[in-house]
């Protein structure tokens, strides 16, 4: 078996969780709105670069301008409140909220993409759902806008992602990935004016760093892609929840309680299992979760796929 896949898979989510305790530690003193304006800011020379490569004839004329708004409506929210949930919430909390994602696309699949999910991977979404609530505890803890915050950064992300799957192949690259980055550029600058700080240089250069480190983290999942298979690329994600314990105790004091422990296991395993169903399936399946390659919910972020077609149709 290749290793080289989910190595790179690996080390791009470890970037990921890096990029991740940058947003939590300048969270602790900038709102959302301002730290993804100047992300998004720094990333537009990145992935303009990338995208001025882009050789397909056209326009920026959505073809299906509907979806297009509603696309760029939940990209945009899931990056405002992840950068939310991150910045108030325990590392690994965060995550095992937005781990739910998977689990949400093989639910919303059904509708929007007239994907027959069987009694499976049914069973496996209501299962992790379960996890979700095993984490959250209602009732026996006060839930806060951090915790609405990582739900909901979850649901809009699989939206965003089962649109893309749904017009992926009418829609530019460069159509689905500049309407959300405006979108977050125009719309948080609005909303930053009435909660704008001023920063010190060392924090401007921690904007730099997010961008940097998100970009540099979708390169690496693209290698990742390009030298293994998704059905084993994918689940790496899932190690994101060391990193988050390890750098949450050690930079943040961080405990893991036990409901986050017995909740990540259950919505990982719920997850690991729609993997395998969907691998199994292949063919009979649009195996809407494996197709969904970019880690999503950062402002930095760009859609690996069109690259990974790219070069496949360059080879």
């Amino acid at each position: 078996m290749n290793l080289s896949g989910p190595l790179y898979a690996l080390l791009a989510f470890a970037i990921f969780a890096t990029h991740d305790v940058v947003i939590k530690f300048l969270g602790g003193t900038y709102s959302p709105f301002q730290l993804i304006f100047f992300t998004t800011l720094f990333s537009f020379p990145l992935v303009t670069f990338m995208l001025i490569q882009d050789s397909t004839h056209g326009n920026l004329r959505p073809k299906h301008p509907w979806w297009m708004l509603a696309r760029t409506f939940f990209a945009t929210i899931t990056g405002f409140t992840a950068f939310y949930a991150f910045s108030v919430l325990p590392l690994a909390q965060t995550y095992v909220l937005l781990f739910a994602t998977p689990l949400l696309i093989t639910l919303l699949s059904i509708p929007i993409l007239g994907e027959k999910v069987g009694a499976h991977r049914l069973g496996a979404v209501i299962v992790g759902l379960v996890g979700v609530l095993v984490v959250l505890r209602p009732g026996a803890t006060d839930l806060t806008l951090g915790h609405l915050a990582g739900i909901t950064s979850a649901v809009s992300n699989a939206m965003a992602s089962i649109i893309v799957r749904k017009i992926g192949q009418d829609e530019r690259p460069v159509v689905l990935m500049l309407y959300p980055m405006v979108a977050a550029f125009v719309v948080m600058g609005l909303l930053m004016i009435f909660v704008y700080k001023p920063m010190p240089i060392e924090h401007i250069g921690g904007v730099v760093v997010i961008s940097g480190l998100g970009f540099i983290a979708g390169l690496v999942l693209i290698s990742a892609y390009k030298n293994g298979d998704a059905a084993i690329v994918a689940p790496m994600q899932y190690s994101q929840i060391i990193w988050a314990s390890i750098f949450g105790f050690l930079i943040f004091g961080e405990s893991v309680d036990v409901s986050t422990i017995l909740g990540a296991a259950i919505i990982i395993l719920s997850g690991l299992y729609i993997v395998f169903r969907e691998t199994r399936l292949g063919t009979k399946s649009q195996t809407p979760v494996l197709r969904t390659r970019s880690r999503g919910g950062t402002a930095a972020g760009f859609r690996v796929s069109y690259f990974l077609r790219r070069s496949k149709a360059r080879g």
